[in-house]
């Protein structure tokens, strides 16, 4: 049984309702670290010493900014004694900009930072102890950020994108063909030209194009569903599935997807 859960599901601006979004799979792969980290994980009941699995996708603030909490409350709170390894998968540079967001938010205390995980840099991997591999490829988006999406691959043969943080671009279409499921992220309303985010629009363009695959938007500019003040969520196609905050979806043995809404 594959499981992924939406710890959040908000933009940078964290809409009402909604934390910034933050991707678990299977309980100890986790995508990104926003500034909500700690919070998300509590939520959900998960220490942060049962992360064995951390991927960077680019270097935005609300995507990074929560990595020296999670270390630190690793280091202090729940793995003092060194006792549960990590692995962290992130571009060449990347280390060196998160050893220094720690040492700017905690100096003295995490000091050591790169020795506290097993740091790999490589473009595709078998993400060891799991049941998943990956391939991260370039994305549309900030391009001082590095921006990279990852094409998870599990020994099933599910396949899932997890688009990082985008607007429309081919290499996204090239392997939506091939995924059974598509996370796309939805960051600015149709109120102008945003090349580096998926606007309503697109996602209705993009669904059109692979009705094959379940198309899941996350990083949602609208609040959520049962706030009334901010942009509200949009019409959509109801083959795109809108997520909340706290959502999840299950993939059984005969490749079945099932939504877990946090209604």
């Amino acid at each position: 049984m594959i499981r992924i859960d939406f710890l959040g599901t908000g933009n940078a601006f964290t809409p009402s309702g909604r934390l910034h979004a933050l991707t678990l799979i299977d309980g100890n792969i986790l995508i990104d670290t926003p500034p909500t980290l700690i919070t998300q994980l509590r939520r959900k009941g998960i220490k942060t010493s049962e992360i064995e699995h951390l991927l960077f996708t680019h270097w935005h603030a609300d995507h990074t900014f929560g990595f020296p909490f999670f270390m630190l409350e690793r280091k202090y709170i729940s793995d003092p004694m060194k006792e549960h390894e990590l692995k962290i998968y992130l571009r060449p540079g990347g280390k060196k900009k998160l050893s220094s967001l720690c040492n700017v938010g905690f100096p003295g205390s995490l000091e050591e930072i790169g020795d506290m995980a097993e740091w790999r840099e490589e473009e595709k991997l078998e993400i060891l102890g799991t049941n998943w591999n990956f391939e991260r490829f370039a994305v549309c988006h900030t391009p001082e950020t590095d921006p990279h999406g990852y094409e998870l691959t599990h020994n099933s043969g599910i396949k899932i994108l997890h688009c990082g943080d985008s607007g429309p671009c081919l290499e996204i279409e090239k392997r939506a063909k091939n995924a059974d499921v598509v996370i796309l992220e939805m960051g600015m309303p149709d109120i102008g030209d945003f090349p580096y985010h998926y606007t309503p629009s697109d996602i209705v363009k993009f669904s059109n194009k692979f009705p094959g695959s379940l198309i899941l938007v996350t990083h949602n500019y609208a609040s959520s569903k049962n706030f009334s003040e901010g942009f509200q969520p949009p019409i959509l196609p109801k083959e795109v599935c809108q997520l909340e905050d706290g959502d999840a979806i299950e993939i059984n043995q005969n490749g079945e997807i099932k939504i877990i809404k946090n209604s």
